[in-house]
């Protein structure tokens, strides 16, 4: 889609306006930071002392702008479209297997509730100290959860993708491996895996633990080093400093723009996301974890109107600890992108996703989570090598 010239005067003068900094070394897992305060940010320097020549692509739950999101279409679709990695998030069904869901409540992503055979099991119950009606995959067999099927979950965004309705099974963590690869076997290049453990605290209070799980599963799978293509991801941070403990391949925590990580809420820990976005909640990060993902207005916030303000130092203060950033989430639907990047007023319609990923690829971005990953992809192949 050809840019406009405002949206590309914008970026470039958000770029002009980061400040140089210094690079500073780090180790890797430095010690942990007991300060919880908020530290000043000032304006991010264009740091690539991190960044790779070519940013990874994350097909973000597969190529969900395309197809129901968590199927093996959506995986399958994100890598020929040239995803780098694909995104499952996981929970746990009745018998212990992962498979691959957004929520565990699966009412807006399957057609449970069209099997009256199921109707018993609908059921409220308190998810991250929230109240949530409907079903529940720690509710289901595996065997069960199969006579399932997919459907799109932004129906009235995605209408196209509706055509896939109730074609498409729920996959299992194995089955994504799988996928990746006999995938990357036949592309000839190295397709990640980038798994999410869904609300782990919860899990664990109901018997069915995440952690264990999904390195066994690992192992299984000869999944075990710091180098192999997996990157286990976590709005949590105390599971992540479990798995820092049962497993060698890379961590990440992630990053909201608002709340904290529920396992803080448990434990009275004050922190906030904010906090933990800091320079020193990061050096608190880099003692268990590779890199954050974070919100991607944590690294460049927008003010009440949707306008793109100006970028904070969160990128510059990871790199400076030798922990990567990647961002979500990249969508190219008008309602999911800054208005400076907007085209037209349907909310649906695509705006102009090139000038936001040029805009966060020019910070030095290591990676985006993103829905329509050929967008992704296509403005990468205009970066300058190094």
């Amino acid at each position: 889609m050809r840019r406009t010239l405002s949206a590309l005067g914008l970026a470039g003068a958000l770029l002009a306006a980061a400040v140089a900094v210094p690079a500073m070394s780090a180790s890797a897992k430095p010690e942990a930071a007991p300060g919880t305060a908020p530290d000043a940010a000032p304006p991010a320097a264009v740091d690539r002392s991190r960044a790779a020549d070519r940013p990874l692509v994350i097909g973000h739950r597969g190529a969900s702008g395309y197809r129901p999101e968590h199927t093996l279409e959506a995986y399958r679709l994100a890598i020929r479209m040239g995803a780098d990695y694909i995104e499952p998030d996981l929970v746990p069904t009745k018998d212990g297997q992962l498979v691959a869901r957004h929520e565990n409540e699966i009412s807006g992503t399957t057609d449970v509730a069209a099997h009256p055979e199921f109707a018993a099991r609908k059921a409220t119950k308190t998810i991250d100290g929230v109240s949530v009606t409907g079903w529940f995959t720690e509710d289901f067999t595996l065997a069960e959860l199969r006579t399932l099927r997919a459907k799109e979950r932004l129906p009235q965004v995605r209408v196209a993708n509706t055509a896939f309705d109730g074609k498409l099974p729920v996959p299992t963590l194995q089955e994504v491996i799988d996928l990746a690869r006999t995938e990357s076997k036949a592309r000839g290049r190295t397709i990640g895996v980038y798994p999410e453990t869904k609300h782990p605290s919860y899990f664990a209070s109901i018997g069915l633990p995440l952690e264990e799980r999904l390195v066994a599963v690992l192992k299984a799978n000869n999944l075990t080093h710091r180098n192999d293509p997996v990157i286990i991801q976590s709005f949590e941070t105390a599971n992540l400093r479990k798995l820092d403990k049962l497993t060698d391949v890379k961590l990440a925590q992630l990053l909201d723009a608002s709340g904290r990580p529920y396992d803080f809420t448990l434990a009275g820990d004050p922190r906030t996301y904010a906090d933990l976005a800091t320079a020193s909640g990061l050096k608190w990060i880099a003692g268990y974890a590779d890199g954050v993902g974070a919100n991607k207005n944590l690294i460049v916030p927008r003010d009440a109107a949707g306008k793109l303000l100006a970028p904070t130092a969160l990128i510059r203060d990871a790199h400076r600890l030798k922990l990567v950033v990647h961002a979500w989430t990249f969508r190219a639907e008008n309602q999911f992108l800054p208005a400076d990047f907007r085209i037209g007023a349907d909310p649906n319609a695509r705006g102009d996703i090139t000038a936001e990923y040029e805009l966060f690829y020019g910070l030095g971005l290591d990676g985006v989570f993103a829905d329509q990953p050929d967008t992704a992809v296509a403005a990468r192949a205009g970066l300058p090598r190094h």
